[in-house]
């Protein structure tokens, strides 16, 4: 690499993104919300259109090792699906492209589009295209997923004021910590005949990783109690880096209170068993792809009532910066140290 080239690495994948699309200019009045959210948003008609996609790349997303084709299948229509709920839409259809070396048999695809198939009757998706191509780097799986959003209730990650309640769904770092396990047992069967995996007591942070779910339960009760979320975004890179990004984009502050964490039994008895910390699990684990969003202080009554989600902090002015409050009344600043596919792999 010559002195003029700079590593992508250096960018990371939203720096990466910013400098490749910063001067593509929206030329079509359709085109309401291009590149910069969760989801694109176009308008034809009364229904809002939202577009988003994934690209999986074996060896950086995911470790065929360890990951049934049929859970990878899964996983790679439902974290589009979550996109789309992130934005308060509904999930519609999705296009499958696939880049597939000489290793891979028809049985093999089959078993993947098995569970591409399974998650799209789960959730209601047409399967509406897609393309193949041979692949020198092993397997590469793009998704895009379209869906449809409300005029007036789509939800944009700018959308958070000073005062607004945060609020996240289910449990943080059990998608981290069954990484781990897995990496654990995969280091434990090198070289060994016969390896039986000790994966006992640990199926909930082991689905958590292999087969997460889209948080549709979530957006139907935000629905039914008349919440009215002002941002919104799913926990796909950790909660600090979607805090963050909603703080960036809303051009203001936060506190979160690290006692207000949710976190699942299994998860802290796995960091136990790793000697590693438990907070920054939940914080930057990543693959949660729970809901994290904010809601008017008015609205606390109605977030009290939630069974899905738990208020775990404030939005607050810009000039306080973003910050956890310890157990201990400590403030500690929060930094978006989540996955970064260009300098990790999974």
């Amino acid at each position: 690499m010559s002195e003029n080239e700079t590593e992508i690495s250096t960018l990371g994948e939203f720096g990466l993104i910013d400098k490749m699309t910063r001067d593509f200019k929206v030329k079509n009045t359709s085109t309401e919300l291009g590149v910069g959210d969760d989801c694109a948003v176009l308008n034809y008609g009364d229904k809002k259109t939202l577009v988003t996609t994934d690209l999986l790349l074996e060896g950086i997303h995911f470790d065929l090792t360890y990951t049934p084709l049929k859970h990878l299948g899964y996983k790679a229509a439902v974290v589009n699906f979550s996109d789309v709920y992130a934005m308060n839409g509904i999930p519609k259809q999705i296009t499958v492209s696939l880049g597939i070396s000489k290793r891979f048999t028809v049985e093999h695809i089959n078993e993947l589009y098995s569970g591409i198939y399974l998650a799209c009757k789960e959730y209601g998706v047409d399967l509406v295209g897609g393309d193949t191509s041979a692949s020198v780097t092993g397997l590469i799986i793009s998704v895009t997923c379209i869906g449809e959003g409300e005029e007036g209730k789509i939800v944009y990650r700018n959308g958070a004021r000073d005062t607004d309640l945060i609020c996240v769904s289910g449990d943080l770092g059990a998608a981290y910590m069954g990484l781990q396990l897995l990496e654990r047992e995969r280091v434990a069967s090198d070289g060994q005949k016969d390896f039986q995996p000790d994966f006992a007591g640990k199926e909930y942070i082991l689905e958590r990783q292999l087969k997460p779910e889209a948080r549709r339960d979530v957006i139907e009760e935000i629905r039914n109690l008349e919440i009215h979320p002002t941002a919104m975004m799913d926990v796909s890179d950790g909660l600090s880096s979607e805090l963050l990004h909603i703080c960036h984009d809303s051009k203001c502050g936060c506190r979160v209170y690290e006692d207000r964490i949710p976190i699942d039994y299994q998860t802290a008895i796995m960091a136990e068993e790793l000697n590693m910390n438990l907070i920054t699990a939940a914080m930057n684990g990543g693959e949660d792809y729970e809901l994290l969003f904010t809601v008017p202080l008015t609205e606390h009554e109605k977030v009290e009532q939630m069974t899905t989600a738990k208020l775990i902090g404030r939005i607050t002015k810009p000039e306080l910066g973003h910050y956890m409050v310890s157990r201990d009344d400590n403030e500690i600043e929060l930094k978006a140290q989540g996955w970064n596919a260009f300098t990790s792999s999974k």
